[in-house]
C-alpha cells in the first residue's frame, strides 16, 4: 500500500482515492479509510525526510509539506461529512425502511435513541465520539436521518467530528512517517494508534448514560 500510493503522490489521485473510500465506508463500514489516510501521510512525511535526508535539511520544506498535510487533511474532513450527510439524507427519505432495519437490533436502537436524546439536549459530542468508533459514524448518520434530525442539528457535529478524525489520522501519519519513515514499522504504529482510539470511543459509547440511570 505505500508502495502504491507513494506512487500516485504529488496527483490528484490521492485525494480522489481517500476521498471515495471515506465517503463509501460510512455504508461498508469495514472500507480501510483510515488506514488510507495515515498511509498517505506516512508516505508524504516519510519520502520528504528521506529525501532530505535529516530533519535539519528537512526543516527547509516544512512550509510545503505542512500544507500538503493540511489539504490531505481538509479533505478527509470533507469527505466525511459528505459521506455522512448522504447517509443523512438516504435515512430521511428510507425512514420506515431504514427504521425497521435499525429496529431489529437492540443495540443500534438503544444507539439511536442516545444519539436522538443527545442531540435534543445539545450533546452531539456523542457524533464526534462515534466517528471514531468502528460503525459508529454508520449508526450516527442514518439514526440521525430516521429520526428525522434537523441539518442545524446534526450538520455541525459532524463537520467537529470529520475535522477531529482527520487531523488526528493525518496527525498520526505524519509524525510516524518523520520519525520512521516510509517504513511499515511507521504505518503499522499509526495504525495501532488509530485502533487504539476506536477501541477507547466504542467502549465510552458503550457506557450507560449516568444522567438518565436515576
Amino acid at each position: 500500500m505505500l508502495e502504491s500510493l507513494g506512487s500516485l503522490r504529488g496527483t490528484p489521485w490521492v485525494y480522489v482515492i481517500v476521498s471515495l473510500s471515506i465517503v463509501l465506508d460510512v455504508f461498508v463500514p469495514i472500507l480501510p479509510s483510515g488506514v488510507l489516510v495515515i498511509t498517505a501521510a506516512t508516505t508524504a512525511a516519510g519520502t520528504a525526510a528521506d529525501a532530505t535526508g535529516g530533519v535539519d535539511v528537512a526543516s527547509v520544506h516544512t512550509g510545503a509539506h505542512l500544507a500538503e498535510m493540511f489539504s490531505l487533511m481538509l479533505c478527509a474532513a470533507t469527505a466525511s461529512v459528505l459521506g455522512d450527510m448522504v447517509a443523512y439524507r438516504l435515512a430521511w427519505r428510507g425512514g420506515d425502511r431504514f427504521d425497521r432495519a435499525i429496529g431489529r437490533s437492540r443495540r443500534l436502537t438503544a444507539a439511536q435513541e442516545r444519539l436522538g436524546a443527545a442531540l435534543t439536549r445539545g450533546g452531539g459530542g456523542i457524533v464526534v465520539l462515534a466517528r471514531f468508533a468502528p460503525a459508529g459514524r454508520s449508526v450516527v448518520s442514518l439514526g440521525a436521518g430516521v429520526a428525522h434530525r434537523t441539518v442545524r442539528e446534526f450538520l455541525p457535529w459532524s463537520a467537529l467530528a470529520g475535522l477531529a478524525w482527520a487531523a488526528y489520522s493525518v496527525s498520526l501519519g505524519y509524525f510516524g512517517g518523520h520519525w520512521l519513515g516510509t517504513s511499515w514499522v511507521g504505518t503499522a504504529l499509526s495504525v495501532v494508534a488509530l485502533f487504539a482510539a476506536g477501541s477507547a470511543a466504542a467502549f465510552l459509547m458503550r457506557r450507560p448514560d449516568r444522567g438518565t440511570a436515576h
